[in-house]
């Protein structure tokens, strides 16, 4: 069991920091998504670098000490960021594909804070 959880760890740790690298580096092809949701292009350019740090505080966070909340935000911002795909208009393969980006920090939660 604990080698699972060093797994994933390191498997949540990879995901943030580099979707948060990639944020902050503001990846054009994710302006979509946050249009979707109201902001313009210029807030989405605002906002991408914003959404960088958090990941990659997530990221060495989960690396260093998974904290209960934070494996919660993060399922739930993987889940969310992985469906804005079809959200948008993309194939939900594409969602598919990202099924590691939610399910790896909510498989950490529940081999560290569900009881037995």
């Amino acid at each position: 069991m604990k080698f699972a959880i060093i797994l994933l760890r390191i498997g949540v740790f990879g995901t943030f920091l580099g979707h948060g690298i990639l944020a902050l580096l503001v990846n054009p092809h994710w302006i979509k998504y946050l249009e979707f949701w109201g902001f313009s292009e210029n807030q989405a350019e605002t906002l991408m670098p914003i959404i960088g740090i958090v990941d990659i505080l997530v990221a060495l966070t989960v690396l260093i000490r998974p904290i209960r909340y934070i494996l919660l935000y993060a399922a739930i911002w993987g889940l969310l960021t992985a469906l804005m795909r079809p959200l948008v208009g993309e194939s939900w393969l594409q969602f598919v594909e990202r099924a590691a980006n939610w399910a790896a920090p909510a498989g950490l939660y529940a081999l560290l804070y569900l009881k037995k």
